[in-house]
């Protein structure tokens, strides 16, 4: 009677050694710190008990990037320094000349200055649904 490779019974060995993890990290990427970003990095790592690249994944996950400016909301912003501007020179008519005076150009200033800083805060820019102005 011949026995075949299929009626012999194999032994399955255990591999042994550290089971193979879930996730691969298989992606490298490359940041340039000076050396105070670097010591910041690491020790607010040694207070969380982290490595320091596990620290640098977790804030990247929590990160909120905000936008930069768009140019309108550059030149609103442009304008509210104008308007401050307005508003320290009527300040000083209206200590020459008396309140009353100049007390309608203040509340149109005042107006003005909010208009502006609701455009400008409109959204949070907190993303790419932001409102055209």
């Amino acid at each position: 009677m011949e026995t075949t490779k299929a009626q012999v019974p194999q032994h399955t060995r255990k591999k042994g050694g550290r089971p193979a993890k879930r996730v691969k990290r298989t992606q490298v990427l490359v940041v340039r710190l000076t050396e105070t970003e670097r010591l910041l990095i690491e020790g607010k790592a040694r207070e969380a008990g982290l490595s320091a690249s596990a620290w640098f994944r977790a804030a990247a996950k929590k990160a909120v990037v905000v936008a930069r400016l768009r140019p309108e909301e550059a030149t609103l912003l442009r304008m509210l320094s104008g308007l401050a501007n307005n508003f320290n020179q009527i300040t000083r008519l209206a200590h020459r000349e008396g309140l009353l005076s100049v007390q309608g150009k203040c509340r149109q200033l005042l107006q003005d200055i909010h208009h502006i800083l609701q455009q400008v805060s409109r959204d949070d820019r907190k993303g790419d649904s932001r409102q055209e102005l």
